[in-house]
C-alpha cells in the first residue's frame, strides 16, 4: 500500500450535493466540481456515496492469545473491508490488556498491520476480575494513549469500583465503557427472558439486569462529573433511562450494535448457536424502540461488538455455545437496511452515528472529520443500490459466525482508504 494520488469522481459526498474529490499526501487535497485528474488514479464514483472512513467503539480482535478465533491483521482486514478506517479493541484478551505494556502491544500490531487505526481499551479492573482498579493512568500515558476503558464482556458491578473508575478517568478525560449486566440477574441465562425463553425452557435474561445497572451508573456519573459510555444498549427501557439521564445535561453516551437493530429473539427458536449473543437478542419493541432511540439521537452511535469465535465454539448445542457475532463486514449494510431504507435515517446522519460521534466519544483525532480539503482522507466510499446474499466464506475476518449468512443485505463498500492510502478497491482488499 503505496501512497498515490487519487481522484474520486463525481460521488454524493455524505449522500447530499454531488463532488470530485482529491487525495495527495494523506489528506484531501481539493472538492469541487470538474477537477483535471493531472495523473490521478481516477475513481469513478456516480451514483455512489462518499463517507468519513468509519469508526467502531467496540471491536474484538482477539490478540493477544485467542489468535485462532482473530488476530489484528485479520480483524482490520476485516475492518477495511467494512468501510471503518479506526477500531477501538477491547481488552478482554489473554493476557487481559489491563497494563501499559499489553495495550502498547495491541496499538503496535495496528500499526504494522496498516488496514486501519487501532486504538486499544483498557480493563477498568485488573484481570478483568472487579476487584481493583487496572493501570488506568499508565494506560493512558503509555504509547497507546488509551482513553476508554472497560472490563466488556463482565459488568463493573461493584458500584464503589465504578465510582473509583469514574472518579480515575475524570482527570484526563477518559470515559468508562459498561457491560451493564447485574451478574446475580443473569445467571444462567441463555437468551432474552419473555416469551419465548419460556416457551423454550431456556434460561431467561431479564431486561431489568441491564437496566439496573445503566441506572445506578449515569447516577455515579453524575455524582462524579464524568463521562460514562453504555455498550450494547439493546432495551427499551434502557432507552428511556438514557434519554432521561442526557435530558439532565449528564455526560452519558451509548451504542446500539446492528444486530440489536435488526434481529429479534424469536431466531432462537431455530436453536441456531449464531444467535446467541450477550446481551442476547432482544424483542421486536425493543428493536423498534432501539431505532427510533439511534435516529433521534439518544442512542450516539453504531457499535458492531465484533465478536469472532471459531467453528467449534459455535457449531455445538445451544447451551455449551460461546457468545458473539462478527459484525464488521456487514454493519453499513445492515444499517442501510434498518435505518436509511426506512428513512429513520439519511446518509449524513449515518456518517453522524458510525464516524463522528464514535470519534468524538473515543476522543479519536484524525477520524470522524468532515469531508472537505485540508482534512485527513479518511474515506470510505459505498455504492447502495447494490443487493447481494452474505456469504461468510469470502469474509476476511478469520472467524464465520455471522447471523446474515444466506440473508440479502443492500450496499457494498467499494473503497475505503486510510490517510490516502486505498486499503480497498473495487471491493477488493489492497
Amino acid at each position: 500500500m503505496t501512497d498515490s494520488t487519487y481522484l474520486i469522481r463525481g460521488a454524493r459526498i455524505l449522500g447530499g450535493e454531488t463532488a470530485d474529490v482529491r487525495i495527495a499526501d494523506g489528506t484531501i487535497s481539493e472538492v469541487g466540481t470538474s477537477l483535471a485528474a493531472g495523473g490521478a488514479t481516477v475513481v469513478e464514483a456516480a451514483g455512489r456515496i462518499l463517507l468519513p472512513g468509519l469508526v467502531d467503539l467496540h471491536t474484538h480482535l482477539r490478540e493477544p492469545g485467542r489468535e485462532d478465533s482473530e488476530t489484528v491483521l485479520t480483524g482490520t482486514r476485516a475492518a477495511a473491508a467494512g468501510g471503518y478506517t479506526a477500531v477501538h479493541a477491547m481488552a478482554n484478551t489473554f493476557p487481559v490488556a489491563d497494563t501499559a505494556g499489553v495495550v502498547e502491544q495491541v496499538w503496535r500490531l495496528g500499526r504494522e498491520s496498516g488496514y486501519c487505526d487501532v486504538q486499544p481499551v483498557g480493563a477498568v479492573t485488573v484481570g478483568l476480575e472487579g476487584k481493583q482498579l487496572a493501570e488506568l493512568g499508565a494506560m493512558h500515558d503509555s504509547a497507546a494513549s488509551v482513553r476508554v476503558f472497560s472490563d466488556d464482556g463482565k459488568c463493573v458491578d461493584d458500584a464503589v469500583i465504578m465510582r473509583r473508575a469514574l472518579e480515575y478517568v475524570k482527570a484526563f478525560d477518559g470515559v468508562i465503557a459498561q457491560h451493564a449486566q447485574e451478574p446475580r440477574l443473569t445467571e444462567g441465562a441463555q437468551m432474552n427472558e419473555g416469551t419465548v425463553s419460556a416457551e423454550l425452557g431456556l434460561g431467561g435474561w431479564p431486561a431489568v439486569a441491564e437496566e439496573s445497572i445503566i441506572a445506578r451508573d449515569v447516577l455515579l456519573a453524575a455524582h462524579v462529573g464524568s463521562r460514562v459510555h453504555i455498550c450494547h444498549l439493546s432495551t427499551a427501557g434502557s432507552v428511556e433511562i438514557v434519554r432521561w439521564a442526557k435530558s439532565k445535561g449528564w455526560h452519558v453516551t451509548a451504542e446500539v450494535t446492528p444486530h440489536h437493530l435488526l434481529l429479534t429473539d424469536e431466531l432462537v427458536r431455530s436453536y441456531d448457536p449464531v444467535y446467541k449473543v450477550n446481551p442476547p437478542l432482544r424483542t421486536e419493541a425493543d428493536v423498534t424502540a432501539l431505532r427510533e432511540a439511534l435516529a433521534d439521537g439518544t442512542i450516539d452511535c453504531v457499535a458492531t461488538d465484533h465478536a469472532p469465535h471459531p467453528h467449534e465454539d459455535k457449531d455445538c448445542e445451544w447451551g455449551a455455545a460461546a457468545m458473539g457475532m462478527v459484525g464488521l463486514e456487514t454493519a453499513l449494510s445492515v444499517v442501510q437496511h434498518t435505518m436509511v431504507e426506512t428513512g429513520l435515517l439519511d446518509w449524513a446522519g449515518v456518517a453522524d452515528r458510525m464516524s463522528f460521534r464514535p470519534a468524538a466519544i473515543g476522543r479519536l483525532a484524525g477520524h470522524g472529520r468532515p469531508v472537505s480539503a485540508g482534512e485527513p482522507a479518511n474515506l470510505v466510499l459505498v455504492d447502495p443500490a447494490y443487493r447481494g446474499t452474505v456469504d461468510s466464506a469470502h469474509f476476511a475476518s478469520r472467524s464465520r459466525n455471522t447471523p446474515y449468512q444466506g440473508r440479502e443485505l443492500p450496499g457494498r463498500v467499494t473503497h475505503t482508504f486510510l490517510r490516502g492510502r486505498a486499503t480497498v478497491m473495487d471491493g477488493e482488499l489492497v
